[in-house]
């Protein structure tokens, strides 16, 4: 995959098919590494449109995520340990209540792995 590069070049002309229906070239889907199916984000900029392989957003999204997680002083360790709370929190808002402890409390008569 080709690295990130924030250069605006004019790379090539295209049609719209008759379905509106885009074609890539073949060079292009080549050096973004993209196949048959990839997901694309249509973000419209004024009367223009940019296309945005969604692999690629993911990508910017988690470099920002680490980026400020990191500013703040803070590890994989002590996000990890937040969960149990932000679970009991979530549970609250959706069903009202608060969780009774562990997970491993379950429905009486029910088995797990059934």
């Amino acid at each position: 995959m080709a690295a990130h590069d924030l250069t605006l070049e004019y790379l090539t002309t295209t049609k719209i098919g008759e379905k509106g229906q885009l074609t890539v070239p073949k060079q292009f889907r080549e050096d973004l590494g993209l196949e048959n199916g990839s997901p694309f984000s249509v973000l419209r900029l004024g009367d223009g449109l940019i296309l945005l392989p969604e692999q690629q957003r993911f990508d910017n999204l988690c470099r920002k995520v680490v980026s400020s997680l990191t500013g703040a002083g803070l590890t994989a360790a002590d996000l990890i340990a937040t969960l149990p709370e932000a679970r009991n929190r979530v549970y609250s808002r959706q069903y009202g209540k608060t969780t009774m402890g562990k997970s491993s409390r379950r429905r009486p008569g029910r088995r797990r792995g059934k």
